[in-house]
């Protein structure tokens, strides 16, 4: 079956197991999950749809989020939304779906989970998100370059593939500001128009607080916040011009007043919190890199269970447009390690649960690669105890990375969104690229080792072990969902 085949029929087989299109609120996806918005939960049949050959697992949080892994999600995605507007999948309104009921279970689960702050990070992600792919692409190009310049092979062709791979991080600028602006409500170019202030080399005429400023100074965050104080000003404007006049004098105050504040404000401020930032980043693995990786590396799982990862994005992009890498995603990567050596031990242990084994073997593969949600939700979160002994293997490869790092060898990724064996083409250091793949290499064979010691010794109990090999369904393993993780 040819790949656009194949990936329409995945999203052909998703569709009606979500209830059909008219069940459908939103669509939108990330790195690996297809995430829906849906009118009625009680319509989505979930044993069928996590039956399926393409599904890796869902997670049910504000959004109904179907697991796909990287890159066929990315080609799945496009299918479902043209099928969304097909008469034969334009099915007829059910009594569920135009019931009182249904729109009581969504504003219900809404306000359960739609706090303030998840509102704010799934805002930021929306930001940062969609720019993932081209951080990946400019960073493998960007290490390309460096290990051609460092062998001094191909000097004809490095001044370009340079080119190529800084022009994208030389206008992020513009792209947040835009993304922000769309993201809040506002009108997007206006939003990219006042983020490009930043990275303009006329601003280096300009001085304020007794300082020089410099193109690009504030980077992301300085851009983030200009895009979105022009939406406020944009809004105010809406309100109290005359419509009349809107086309005209709406553009140029929210252009005009933006870029002032941004130029004698913003980018001051937002360029001291960027360098505070890489400054402590810097020292935190300076001077406590083992007892750091320890924390972050065992953190991370559920931070991503919560979602509160999000909050990082901001920060990797700042240390990459720093430094040109970001030194925290290869110990956060160490989570991902962790998970696999709990797997393994788990596949062990239960060696009378063929159903758990088999999503094992299924969840494996993508977790080397990075993928962990169908390892978390298939197999250590319902199990309970795994979970945290995952979670000491993450705390362990973590520690081993930030050791080296108080040692002088930094570890950092030029990109952000991959992780697992997937990240050893972004890697990069402040030494060469051999010692950085030696280092990262050790702290994933560290994390599965640890992870899978932790598991196979500390991760059950005698009733638990001889209920997971005697149970016909132990936790549910083959429907790897989690309807509420900040309750499990």
């Amino acid at each position: 079956m040819a790949p656009e085949n194949k990936n329409r029929a995945t999203a052909a087989a998703i569709l009606p197991l979500v209830g059909g299109a008219r069940n459908v609120d939103s669509i939108a996806h990330c790195m690996t999950r297809l995430r829906l918005g849906l009118k009625d939960r009680t319509l989505v049949q979930d044993e069928e749809l996590k039956a399926l050959p393409a599904v890796l697992g869902v997670v049910e949080d504000d959004t109904y989020q179907i697991v796909l892994g990287p890159g066929t999600v990315a080609r799945v995605a496009p299918e479902f939304e043209a099928l969304m507007t097909e008469p034969d999948h334009q099915l007829p309104p059910t009594a569920e779906e135009l019931a009182d009921r249904g729109a009581e279970l969504k504003a219900a689960r809404r306000e359960r989970n739609a706090t303030p702050f998840k509102l704010f990070l799934r805002r930021i992600a929306n930001i940062f998100v969609p720019l993932i792919p081209a951080l990946i692409g400019c960073g493998i190009i960007a290490g390309l370059n460096g290990l051609l310049v460092n062998l001094g092979w191909l000097t004809g062709v490095t001044p370009a593939l340079a080119a190529i791979a800084s022009g994208f991080m030389a206008l992020i600028a513009v792209f947040v500001g835009f993304n922000t602006a769309k993201e809040f409500g506002g009108t997007p170019v206006l939003g990219g128009a006042v983020a490009s202030i930043i990275v303009f080399a006329g601003v280096a005429k300009i001085t304020v607080f007794g300082q020089t400023l410099a193109p690009g100074q504030g980077g992301v965050l300085g851009a983030l916040g200009a895009a979105l104080l022009a939406v406020y000003v944009e809004r105010w404007c809406r309100r109290w011009v005359p419509e009349a006049l809107d086309v005209l004098i709406t553009p140029t105050l929210t252009v005009l007043i933006a870029g002032l504040v941004t130029l004698y404000g913003l980018m001051f401020l937002a360029g001291e919190v960027s360098t505070g930032i890489g400054h402590s980043a810097n020292w935190l693995l300076d001077n406590t890199g083992a007892f750091a990786g320890l924390v972050l590396g065992g953190l991370f799982l559920p931070l991503v269970m919560l979602g509160l990862h999000q909050a990082l994005i901001p920060i990797h992009t700042t240390l990459i447009e720093q430094q040109g890498y970001t030194v925290l995603l290869p110990i956060l990567a160490m989570a991902g390690a962790g998970q696999v050596g709990c797997a393994a031990a788990v596949y062990l242990r239960a060696k009378k649960n063929k159903s758990l084994r088999n999503t094992i073997k299924s969840a494996l593969p993508a977790g080397f690669l990075g993928v962990g949600e169908p390892l978390i939700y298939g197999v250590s979160l319902p199990l309970g105890r795994p979970f945290v002994t995952a979670c000491v293997g993450g705390a362990a490869g973590g520690a081993f990375v930030g050791l080296f790092s108080m040692l002088g060898d930094k570890v950092g990724s030029t990109a952000i969104g991959p992780s697992g064996w997937a990240l050893f083409p972004l890697l990069q250091g402040n030494h060469g690229l051999g010692t950085t793949i030696a280092i990262y290499a050790g702290g994933l064979l560290t994390g599965y080792a640890v992870g899978f010691l932790a598991t196979y010794c500390f991760g059950f109990t005698r009733q638990s072990l001889r209920d997971l090999n005697t149970a016909l369904s132990p936790a549910e393993p083959t429907t790897p969902k989690s309807r509420e993780p900040a309750h499990s």
